[in-house]
Parts: structure tokens; C-alpha cells; sequence
């Protein structure tokens, strides 16, 4: 959930049946730097092997990546083999003989693929995106060898036509495996069966360009501002953030006197946008983060019209009439007229408020000076010009009452208290990916360790995606006696000098958010995999457990619990609160939901 959940890309098999494959059963990639015979690789020698604890982060390398999935694949692919020979009596399959067999024999490579994905999200590199691109036919096409399996879909209709035996999460994961299978082109024969693996091959390699161009073109652009009166306006915390960027010695960083470089990330390009005085810049900043991905060597044209048609074809083959189609047939909602109709009561019940609101800014901005119409670019500032008029209050003026670490503490402390939990730093007990990352474990009322989580909270435009999101590292499983692992990832603002990570309010509603999704896939009681957590939620519903948490930001007894400023150890003062409080949905209608309507 990009800013929500974000994204796991190997589901246990029996789940991720609609995954992106191609025809066959012979097992191949092409030749390239990483290839290697299987037989020849070991988990003594191949870290993304050894899956008895967590992922080893420091010792996981590019050139581990194929020859693993290579291995583990074609193990899979034999595993599977022996599985179909002894389901094909459908009278006699049991839920251990299938379901469970099933998730012993996906897990190696689920746990290895996850591990490289997630790595390809928060330290990528072209040597990783390489090996990436020459594993991911393998991992696509198992995984719909699998989702075509006319014994294993069989079998899973024998034990959902005797569901009356079973409990509610078994039935809730036979529901959507029958339904994966379906989608995964189970049904298809011959020439189209071949067409529609074909499309989800090309998809797959499609998505990851996709991700790839967005990340190069975010990284590619910077600016550097060598004028003082350039930065007017600039809060001193993103002063010293861009001139830290800028300085070749950082040990002779000056924020008042620079240069400071500024880049796409959200650290940098939200603050500025608000703040800065310089409209021009605003601008060049607006536009090139408008226009990321959408021309030169990072263009995205075409591969977003390739997907759509894609996605248009593998409809039609599949009996849809569109993709929208497709995608509501495993969402809550009933059908694509009725998220239709909600979307559109909405907007008809926000663009009065939003169209009010814009007069009113217009008009303020009109009377502080602003002589032309308000463009894009000129939006957040005014608003926050608006905001600081309206409440007599900068947004700048909470950072210091929240440090990251003081945040984190009474997050903790209020998920105690709601949930009878204790969260204890676990530092130095497992690897991590670089040494920004820490690591927690959760135990229940009784001291008993019950999951744990790794948290990656700042900004590093070279290597790591935007956004915030929660994945699974592990999930709870019975079959594989496991507990849940998250891993937890934000963009915020870094530590700056002598100063710790000073959160903005949205980087602490953030934190929050991405916690909810956390506990959520942490505290479950379901001991099937499938069902556990975070899997099998519809994404029309996944985001209440993150709304829910996110909500307490603005609960007085949680803000006295995460506040504390950084020099004082004062909390946030009830005048200050208030003041948020009356400014939190100030133009709110004229950017916030026009663009989540949009979506």
C-alpha cells in the first residue's frame, strides 16, 4: 500500500493465483552474467537459502539471486509434480495433503523472492535490478504453473464442496484460491491459454520498468540554489536538510550561507512547496515532479498504454468486459457501477466545499500580494500562508516537540495500552539492510514473544523508493511455525546535524498509518497463513486497521504521550494542539480529496 500497506509481490501459492506467468513447464532464463547450474548451489553458499531465520541482509548479494531461484524453483516445480500425482484421486484430498502441502513446498521461495523484493525496494542497484529481471519469469512462471494446476484447482473444489467441516479462515482461503485459480487462467486451453500467459509475462516485466523509471527520474533531478534570497522563506530545518545534501565536506555544512540541493524527495519537495517565497522555483520544482517518468530515458508512456492494453486483453479472455471488471470481482464492493455512484456522491457533495474553499484562498492570496491566478504550484504555499493567518501557527513550530525517537515511545506505549502488548527493542539480534534500521520485537501480557518488526524510517532518495508501506517478512503460519515479521518503511526527515529526526505532524500521522497495517498482520490469532493478518483482506477494506491508528494523532492523551520536545523534553502545548486541531481539514477539499477521488 504505497503509503498505505504497499506491496507483496510472492503470496503463498494456494493465494496467488492470479499472479503474472507463462505457458509450460520447462524452466528456463535467459543466459547472463548470474547463471548457474542448481545443482551446484547450496544454502552454504547461498544466503537466500537458508530460510530457518530471518533474511541475512548483510550477507544476501546480487549475484545470490538467480542461481537461488533457479534452484528453488525447479525444486518447487518437482514438489508439485509429486503433489498432483497424489491428489488426483479428488475422494481422498484432505486439507494437510493439499493446503498444507502446498505451503511447505511454497515457502522456501516465497521467503527468498520476498527478501530480494524487498531489498529491490529500499537498497536498489543495478546489479540487484539485473538479477531481478533474469529471476522474475521464474518466480512469475511457477507460480502460474501452479495457478493452472487442473489437479491442485480440483482438489480445492473437492474440500470447498465440504466446507461444513471446516472453520471460517479455511473457508475464507478455498474461497479466494478457487477464485485466484480462476482469474489465473485456469480455465483457459490452447492458444489462449498461451496468449494469456504471454500478457502476464510481458506485465510483470512491464510493472517492474514502471517502478524502475519512476525511481531513476526521482533520483536524476536535482537543483542547486547558490542565491540566499532564492531560499526566502524556507523553514531552517529544510535549510540545513539541502545544504547537508549540497556539501562535498559535511563537517563544514553552513545552512544560512550553502548551496542547497534540492531533489524530488518528500523530505525536501513537500516543505519547499509550502514555504518557499521563490515561485519561480516553486515551478521547476512543481513541474519536474509532475512530469517524473514521462519523458527522456525514464519515460513511462508507453509502458502505462502497454499495460492498459494488456490488461484490456487479458479481461476479455478471462470474460470480463473490462479490467475495472476484473479487479471488483475480489473487492468487497459488488460491482464497478456502485463504487461508480459512491465516487460520484461524493463529488458531488465535495466540489461545492472545494470550489468555496479555492474562492477563499484566491481572495486571501489576492489580498497578500499574489497578482495572478493560482496555479498548481501555488497552492500549498498559500494554504499554508492561509493556515498560519486563519490559526496563528506554522506547521514548523510542531517539529521540534516530535523526534522520532520520543514518537516511537509512545506510539509503543498507547498500542500497551489498547492492546496488551510490549514492544522491546531487538537491536543486533538479526541482520538488517542498513544501520538506520531498527529492529523490535512484540510480546503479549504474558512476556510471551508473539512477532516482531523492522522499522526503516528515513528518506534515501539513491536506493530507496518513495512513499511509506508495510510488508510481510514472515506471516504467522502453524504449518511452518512461524511468527508474524513486518517490515515497516517511511521517507521521513533524517537527523540533521547535532539534531535528531524532527517529524513533521503528516511524517507522524505516517508512522501511525504504516503501524496499523503492522499490527494488524502482528496480533492476528488466525493460524493459517493465508488468512492471517494481512492476507486475504480485500483492498477495499484494507485500510481501516491504518485509519484506525492513524486517528489517534489527534487524540490529546496520545499527543502527550508522543510529544516531547527535543531540547526541553516539554510536550506539545494545549494552545499549540488546539490550534492544529481547528487547522486539520483547512484545505483539505481543494487538494487532499479531489485526488483521492481521482484515484
Amino acid at each position: 500500500m504505497a503509503t498505505s500497506m504497499g506491496r507483496v509481490l510472492v503470496h503463498r501459492v494456494v493465494t496467488s493465483f492470479c499472479r503474472k506467468g507463462r505457458t509450460g513447464h520447462c524452466l528456463r532464463i535467459r543466459s547472463g552474467r548470474y547463471c548457474s547450474t542448481a545443482a551446484a548451489v547450496t544454502p552454504a553458499s547461498n544466503p537466500l537459502l537458508r530460510h530457518e531465520h530471518l533474511p541475512e541482509f548483510q550477507a544476501i548479494k546480487a549475484e545470490h539471486v538467480v542461481p537461488a531461484v533457479t534452484r528453488l524453483v525447479e525444486e518447487l516445480e518437482t514438489g508439485v509434480g509429486t503433489l498432483e500425482t497424489n491428489i488426483e484421486d479428488v475422494s481422498k484430498v484432505t486439507w494437510p495433503s493439499l493446503v498444507e502441502t502446498l505451503e511447505r513446498l511454497s515457502f522456501p521461495l516465497d521467503f527468498a523472492w520476498g527478501a530480494v523484493s524487498h531489498l529491490n525496494g529500499v537498497k536498489n542497484n543495478d546489479a540487484l535490478r539485473e538479477a531481478v529481471e533474469q529471476a522474475q519469469p521464474l518466480v512469475v512462471q511457477i507460480t502460474s504453473r501452479v495457478a493452472q494446476s487442473k489437479p491442485v484447482f480440483n482438489g480445492l473444489k473437492a474440500l470447498q464442496s465440504g466446507a461444513a467441516t471446516l472453520d471460517g479462515p479455511q473457508v475464507r482461503i478455498l474461497d479466494s484460491g478457487v477464485k485466484g485459480a480462476q482469474l489465473g487462467g485456469v480455465d483457459l486451453e490452447g492458444e489462449d491459454k498461451e496468449n494469456f500467459n504471454q500478457m502476464r509475462m510481458k506485465m510483470a516485466m512491464l510493472g517492474q520498468q514502471f517502478s524502475n523509471n519512476v525511481l531513476d527520474s526521482t533520483k536524476a533531478f536535482s537543483l542547486t540554489v547558490t542565491d540566499r534570497s532564492h531560499m526566502d522563506g524556507v523553514p531552517d530545518s529544510l535549510l540545513h536538510l539541502t545544504s547537508s545534501a549540497a556539501a562535498q565536506d559535511k563537517n563544514s555544512v553552513d545552512p544560512e550561507i550553502g548551496p542547497w540541493k534540492l531533489t524530488l524527495d518528500m523530505p525536501c519537495f513537500e516543505p519547499f512547496m509550502k514555504h518557499s517565497r521563490n515561485q519561480a522555483l516553486r515551478e521547476q520544482m512543481y513541474r519536474a515532479y509532475i512530469t517524473r517518468a514521462s519523458h527522456g530515458d525514464h519515460d513511462n508512456t508507453d509502458v502505462i498504454e502497454e499495460i492498459r492494453k494488456l490488461r484490456k486483453e487479458k479481461s476479455a479472455l478471462l470474460g470480463y468486459t473490462t479490467f475495472a471488471d476484473l479487479s471488483i470481482d475480489t473487492k468487497m464492493a459488488d460491482s464497478v457501477q456502485e463504487v461508480m455512484s459512491l465516487i460520484q456522491s461524493l463529488k458531488v457533495k465535495s466540489k461545492p466545499a472545494a470550489e468555496r474553499e479555492y474562492a477563499q484562498l484566491e481572495e486571501f492570496a489576492r489580498s497578500n500580494g499574489h497578482e495572478d491566478k493560482l496555479n498548481l504550484w501555488d497552492l500549498s504555499f498559500w494554504a499554508e500562508r492561509q493556515r498560519e493567518k486563519l490559526f496563528s501557527f506554522s506547521e514548523e513550530e510542531l517539529r521540534p516537540y516530535f523526534p522520532l525517537e520520543r514518537v516511537l515511545s509512545g506510539m509503543f506505549d498507547l498500542c500497551s495500552h489498547l492492546f496488551g502488548i510490549k514492544i522491546q527493542p531487538a537491536d543486533g539480534t538479526t541482520e538488517v539492510w542498513h544501520e538506520d534500521v531498527r529492529f523490535f520485537n512484540i510480546l503479549d501480557e504474558q512476556g510471551e514473544h508473539i512477532a516482531s518488526f523492522f522499522l526503516d524510517p528515513y528518506s534515501r532518495p539513491h536506493e530507496k523508493r518513495g512513499g511509506a508501506w508495510m510488508d510481510s517478512a514472515l506471516g504467522r503460519s502453524l504449518v511452518m511455525k512461524t511468527k508474524p515479521v513486518a517490515y515497516l518503511v517511511c521517507n521521513q526527515s533524517p537527523p540533521v546535524g547535532d539534531k535528531p529526526s524532527l517529524m513533521n505532524f503528516r511524517e507522524v500521522e505516517t508512522l501511525f498509518h504504516e503501524f496499523g497495517h503492522g499490527l494488524q498482520h502482528m496480533l492476528t490469532k488466525v493460524p493459517y497463513h493465508d488468512a492471517a493478518g494481512i492476507n486475504n483482506v480485500e483492498w477495499d477494506a484494507v485500510e481501516v486497521p491504518s485509519q484506525f491508528m492513524e486517528n489517534w494523532v489527534y487524540d490529546w492523551d496520545t499527543v502527550q504521550r508522543i510529544s516531547g520536545h527535543y531540547q526541553t523534553g516539554d510536550t506539545l502545548p494545549s494552545e499549540l494542539f488546539q490550534k492544529l486541531e481547528d487547522g486539520k481539514f483547512t484545505g483539505d477539499k481543494i487538494t487532499q480529496n479531489p485526488h483521492q477521488l481521482s484515484n
